[in-house]
């Protein structure tokens, strides 16, 4: 049997009780034993020149792979080092949740997407590149936080007070609001979509009081999507799409440490067993080399 870390930040464990429970029954199943490790109570470090991984203060006892729950690419990329294979990878935590990088790496792959600028406080309180309305996004906001939606000064104002120390970026808002499709990876397959809308917030996330269906990917879509895939080396990932005034799909941003909430809400596709045999293929092709 496979021995693995599921890793959360502490103030994330409670709200994902019941995904954490299936995801350790879900792997049980799969003769992967996964732990709950808190991020807190890891102190990463080198040691002797050597990575080293504590507990509590006690050295750890490493296991055969790691699923970080948590933004963390730093951490990641230690428990690499540590020969620990880490679900998702140091490589797409630190292109993923930098929306900024996310773009620049999907700009390549020809893919739509709205126009934006890339700045900060200070540069934005110099120049405003578009007129007004317009979005600005955090870029380490993720689950709808971080985003504003910009009509008029008053509200460019609001938001820059929020944004005192962080870079962001600023996109155009020719779209339909309050409406996106988020698309379910599992390694190279697609394991489902959802049609998310909200009536009453621009934006359409489920946890911001959004509604959800399941929804039938186009041959034109899933083509767009397949590139992305094809690019990425995803274990389980969300990747967003805006629907632009034609319907066509518009891309927004790529989901590092994506839930199920939705996808379990509207239909019976079981996406941890998929993730779980992700891992465990992953990991006896490891062990055969």
């Amino acid at each position: 049997m496979f021995t693995g870390w599921l890793i959360y930040d502490r103030d994330d464990v409670e709200q994902n009780k019941s995904f954490i429970d299936w995801f350790i029954e879900e792997a049980h199943f799969q003769s992967l034993s996964l732990t709950l490790v808190l991020r807190e109570e890891l102190t990463i470090g080198i040691t002797d020149n050597r990575p080293s991984v504590h507990i509590h203060g006690k050295k750890a006892e490493l296991p055969d792979t790691a699923i970080v729950r948590t933004m963390d690419p730093l951490l990641s990329s230690h428990l690499e080092s540590c020969r620990i294979f880490v679900f998702n990878s140091s490589h797409i935590s630190r292109i993923c949740n930098n929306k900024a990088l996310t773009h620049q790496h999907v700009m390549n792959l020809s893919i739509p997407m709205v126009d934006m600028v890339f700045s900060n406080r200070d540069q934005l309180l110099q120049k405003q590149p578009f007129d007004f309305p317009f979005i600005i996004k955090k870029n380490s906001g993720r689950g709808g936080k971080g985003v504003y939606y910009i009509e008029d000064k008053k509200d460019l104002m609001t938001c820059l007070e929020n944004f005192k120390n962080h870079d962001f970026i600023i996109q155009k808002c020719n779209v339909q609001l309050g409406k996106d499709v988020r698309v379910f990876i599992v390694g190279k397959e697609i394991a489902g979509a959802v049609l998310r809308e909200n009536n009453h917030d621009f934006r359409a996330n489920f946890k911001l009081g959004g509604t959800a269906s399941l929804y039938q990917l186009s041959a034109q879509e899933q083509a767009l999507v397949e590139k992305i895939i094809h690019a990425f080396d995803f274990g389980m990932a969300g990747i967003d799409f805006l629907i632009g005034k034609d319907r066509e799909f518009i891309f927004n941003e790529i989901e590092d440490v994506v839930g199920s909430r939705t996808l379990s809400a509207v239909s019976d596709i079981n996406i941890l067993k998929k993730y779980v045999l992700h891992i465990i293929t992953k990991l006896k092709k490891r062990n055969s080399n």
